[in-house]
């Protein structure tokens, strides 16, 4: 019985399956190597590969790696037609008056506290720069509580929600949608179930998965991974659009009530998510898709800036602007083109909903260089040492060209901007520069609400931030704040005023502790008054 199932399934399988006109399709898109193996695959193997291969547009697949790879003028073109967004589209939180900066917090959060606004979280990418096996947002940075970006977030949500509730009195919810991938989702998902989504009602918190695309050899070729798999990776932060209609996100966001939302990149430790003023600043600038900015400091900086190309709004890389562009300046000596991006955006759902169903196919692929695990002619698995192929992405940016009223806030790097790029050991973008960006940021709130910092002799120290003594980005004194305290600094001058602490401090909604550091080991809390 066993052999005569055996036997059935696999002529079952095998008179389903039509390799003759399969493999002269492959021919014709010069693609044939994609059956190289085929006579050494098992029946499911067979199948798997068989499946892999039908799935795929070959027409369109073609047409995206001819346009993202066929050398362009966009340099050259991008100069001559290069502005800067236009004066009366940028705001900027520095220069805001006390009043006004009052009026886009509550505006704001009187969105929020109606049910109008939304979390959208981009986490499909893996932690593989930073030398572990999970999500990037599982990761902690080594802060005195070991909370990872994904609590941090969540928190900051939970007290948001809060602070809408104070306002208003209205109860409200905030959903969180986060973008994963085939590689991150499962992980995700799990350890949002571990950790009973953090105070979050789980069916507030939506994951949905974004596109897997074929990677690319340099000649265009198809990458196999396997005897009988297909090299995929992620499609790029601007897989977003696709996800999202495919996925049925949009029309989750219309059910809900929900007209604008909030999209991160989840590498963020900064990121004030949902934040009221940005929400409440585009809302008055009546923008249907907005960006958060920072000022671009010099000409050869490694950041794109946002600006007007042809009449559309673009994020322009540093790499298309000529050095001679670049070094231009205002009359008040400040970079004309210095609105760096840092992939922290407003978009409304009629905006986005209308990206996804009219323009997502307009969005170009962009080439990432990448070395791609494969097998060879021979069918033998090689782990290259050396960029070996292309994956092409999208950018969650690229849809700013259609927006119709945009909108730009100009926001202080040291608040809003501190990515997890690199792995420990690294100088910038790494977890030890991450810690210090936030605990640095934690100490300025506490001296601006009348608190002190001593030293080990009770001479009071002054208003400067935290200096790092190690390449593990520890300091002399550290302060963390739990976001359920403070989302930015708000309402804990009746925690820290007029006190004075000394050494490393943890605030939570238990009140403060200290921290101790016993032989080197990592910081942890202990209860204690502050003085």
């Amino acid at each position: 019985p066993s052999f005569s199932f055996s036997f059935l399934f696999l002529f079952i399988i095998k008179s389903t399956m039509d390799v003759s006109s399969l493999r002269g399709r492959l021919e014709g898109y010069g693609q044939e190597h994609l059956l190289q193996c085929w006579d050494e695959l098992n029946a499911e193997e067979q199948k798997a590969l068989y499946d892999d291969i039908s799935s795929i547009d070959f027409d369109r697949l073609t047409s995206d790696f001819r346009r993202a790879t066929t050398p362009g003028n966009s340099q050259a073109k991008g100069d001559e037609t290069l502005l800067p967004i236009p004066d009366e589209a940028c705001g900027s939180v520095s220069r805001m008056k006390a009043d006004e900066k009052k009026r886009y917090w509550e505006n704001g959060l009187r969105v929020i506290a109606d049910g109008k606004a939304a979390a959208l979280l981009l986490a499909g990418g893996q932690g593989t720069r930073l030398g572990v096996p999970y999500p990037k947002g599982m990761y902690n940075v080594g802060l005195p509580s070991q909370k990872t970006l994904y609590q941090l977030q969540a928190e900051r949500i939970l007290k948001l929600q809060n602070l809408a509730f104070q306002l208003t009195g209205k109860k409200c919810i905030i959903p969180w949608y986060i973008m994963t991938s085939e590689h991150t989702k499962g992980k995700t998902e799990g350890f949002f179930k571990s950790h009973n989504y953090f105070g979050l009602e789980a069916e507030n918190v939506v994951l949905f998965e974004q596109r897997m695309q074929p990677s690319f050899f340099f000649d265009g070729k198809v990458v196999l991974s396997k005897k009988h798999q297909i090299a995929r990776a992620p499609d790029g932060n601007g897989g977003l659009y696709y996800a999202m209609g495919s996925c049925k996100v949009v029309e989750d966001m219309r059910r809900r009530g929900v007209t604008c939302m909030h999209a991160y990149c989840v590498d963020n430790i900064l990121v004030k998510v949902v934040d009221p003023i940005f929400i409440g600043f585009c809302q008055e600038q009546k923008a249907d898709c907005g960006a958060k900015v920072v000022r671009k400091m010099e000409p050869t900086e490694a950041v794109g800036v946002i600006c007007i190309r042809d009449g559309l709004t673009e994020v322009v890389e540093y790499s298309e602007i000529t050095l001679d562009t670049a070094k231009k300046r205002r009359d008040n000596g400040q970079l004309l083109f210095n609105a760096g991006n840092i992939c922290n955006h407003y978009f409304t759902t009629d905006f986005v909903d209308q990206v996804v169903k009219q323009h997502d196919h307009e969005l170009l692929h962009h080439v990432a260089r990448k070395k791609i695990p494969c097998i060879d002619s021979n069918g033998v698995q090689i782990t290259p040492t050396a960029n070996n192929g292309i994956k092409l992405e999208k950018f969650v940016f690229d849809v700013f060209r259609f927006s119709k009223q945009f909108a730009a806030l100009e926001v202080l790097r040291e608040d809003e901007f501190s990515p997890l790029k690199n792995g420990p050991g690294k100088d910038t973008d790494c977890p030890a520069s991450c810690r210090l960006s936030l605990l640095s940021m934690h100490h300025r709130w506490v001296m601006a609400a009348g608190g002190n910092f001593s030293d080990s002799s009770g001479t009071i120290l002054p208003l400067i931030p935290l200096r790092r003594c190690s390449t593990s980005g520890a300091a002399e004194f550290e302060c963390e704040l739990s976001p359920l305290v403070s989302y930015s600094g708000e309402g804990i001058d009746k925690i820290v005023s007029k006190k004075v602490f000394n050494g490393h401090i943890h605030i939570d909604t238990d009140g403060v502790h200290t921290i101790a550091e016993e032989n080197g080991s990592e910081p942890h809390s202990k209860r204690a008054r502050s003085d």
